[in-house]
């Protein structure tokens, strides 16, 4: 009995850790609207990927919510994001672009990183490997599915807090 009570243990604590979901073929994003999320808006810092990471929300205006990021590490612009959370077809979809500390883009000119709305709380955004969720109005946590080299990924957490 032992085995079997120690396998449930560890399957219950790995999912209780596992902070993102995935959207799947064939699903639907919820209904949603930005005015929901305003608590997002502001000047965002925490620590994640050996450095300072830094994120900066617009209020939604007009079916957009627009934001930048940053990670500074070893003195250093690690590299930069732009994107926005826009209202599209009734829910929320987030597009994103990165690009390196010279403003080279890693995406292709007219390609942008996509993720779907899957699922939305009073205090969680849950964006496909991404979620976004609210702690208080001075703290937030972000978690990102970031795909490795070997096909594997790893779940990140960013602990932000409002500047």
């Amino acid at each position: 009995m032992k085995p079997i009570t120690l396998c449930f243990l560890f399957a219950s604590i790995w999912l209780q850790s596992q902070q993102t979901v995935s959207y799947e073929e064939g699903m639907l994003s919820p209904t949603a609207k930005l005015d929901t999320i305003s608590w997002l808006a502001g000047h965002w810092k925490g620590e994640a990927f050996g450095g300072i990471v830094e994120e900066i929300w617009s209020p939604p205006q007009n079916g957009s919510m627009m934001f930048s990021f940053r990670l500074i590490a070893d003195g250093a612009v690690g590299f930069y994001e732009f994107g926005h959370i826009i209202e599209t077809n009734g829910t929320l979809l987030l597009q994103l672009k990165h690009f390196d500390a010279d403003l080279n883009g890693w995406e292709e000119k007219d390609e942008t990183v996509d993720f779907k709305l899957v699922k939305i709380m009073e205090d969680r955004l849950y964006f496909d490997d991404f979620t976004i969720e609210y702690i208080s109005d001075k703290e937030i946590n972000m978690y990102v599915d970031v795909g490795e080299g070997d096909g594997k990924s790893n779940e990140v957490k960013f602990n932000y807090h409002r500047q």
